[in-house]
């Protein structure tokens, strides 16, 4: 399967902007545009997908499905040119594995761009199960309901003209390590930060979604994302609330949270802010839902409800929220 294309097809997409200053780029104000509608039924149907092709893990057939799945997706609605998978092959625990990222570009006439991101890899073991410990998951929260919303994201970029560029990236081999082993976690994230398909890369900010669909569903505000970017932080969170969602995204501190915006802000500097269902108990132990790790984690947690203030939160934010130069 011929999964690389040339760099120089998604470079007229990816164009770049360099902030003037942090300040400049994470200020925000209503804008008076109006905002599209989400539908986290389109976005449950994708999760559907996914889980359809089998466990998501690296050098598997799902794998190798869900990637030509994705960039059919994408390449649909941000189109050819504007696509790209970023394929690379790493050696893990005696095993030489490919690995895809997939860039997808919206608006790429505008040089002012944000960009967002999920990891679309599933675990390949059940470390917090009491059976089959050594089976890949589903995934369904864990790696899908990220994916799902910058689908229907993207259904609804193709729609309606956007005021931002918006860079959509799928991170492979977030969820690969074994249990404690974070140097084997991370790896497209890591593998996109150190090289980068255009030179120097630079949005105003962005926002990864991981884990953004699952019943019971609570958001509160991730401690690293808070160093990175407290502004852009806290307006996600005021506009969850204004619309009735800070039942969900909870106006309290996090934990933090090892994750791939770690990765991106370490290697690029782009401050990346993280929305993740955890907890934290009293002694200050992130605490993830049951089903996280475990083969329960499948379409039958999925609650289209939390999918659907996530989307509505983020149309929100990038189509009514950041200023631009008219």
């Amino acid at each position: 399967m011929k999964m690389k294309q040339a760099v120089s097809l998604i470079a007229i997409a990816l164009v770049f902007y360099s902030c003037s200053g942090e300040e400049s780029g994470l200020e925000f104000r209503e804008q008076g545009n109006t905002v599209p509608e989400f539908n986290s039924g389109n976005a449950f149907q994708f999760i559907e997908d996914q889980l359809a092709f089998g466990p998501r893990v690296p050098g598997s057939d799902g794998q190798r499905e869900a990637i030509t799945y994705f960039r059919d997706h994408f390449r649909t609605t941000a189109g050819n040119r504007n696509v790209y998978v970023q394929q690379f092959e790493q050696e893990i625990y005696g095993q030489t594995l490919p690995f895809f990222n997939l860039i997808a570009s919206f608006g790429s006439e505008n040089e002012d761009r944000i960009v967002i991101a999920a990891h679309w890899d599933s675990r390949p073991r059940a470390d917090k199960d009491s059976d089959d410990r050594d089976q890949p998951i589903p995934g369904a929260d864990d790696g899908g309901s990220g994916v799902a919303v910058l689908m229907e994201l993207a259904n609804i970029f193709a729609e309606h003209d956007l005021p931002i560029g918006v860079d959509i990236i799928l991170f492979d081999g977030e969820d690969y390590g074994e249990e404690g082993d974070l140097a084997n976690y991370f790896i497209g994230s890591r593998y996109w930060s150190q090289n980068p398909p255009v030179p120097n890369y630079s949005p105003r900010f962005g926002v990864l979604l991981d884990m953004v669909g699952g019943e019971g569903a609570i958001f509160p505000k991730e401690g690293h994302s808070l160093s990175f970017a407290p502004n852009l932080v806290d307006e996600i969170w005021s506009i969850a609330k204004e619309k009735g969602y800070g039942d969900l995204f909870l106006d309290k501190r996090g934990g933090r949270v090892a994750d791939d915006h770690i990765i991106v802000e370490q290697y690029t500097g782009i401050p990346m802010i993280n929305i993740i269902h955890h907890d934290v108990k009293e002694s200050g132990e992130i605490e993830f839902p049951p089903y996280w790790h475990t083969h329960n984690d499948d379409i039958e947690i999925i609650d289209r409800d939390v999918m659907q203030a996530v989307g509505e939160v983020m149309l929100e934010l990038i189509y009514n929220r950041i200023p631009t130069e008219k």
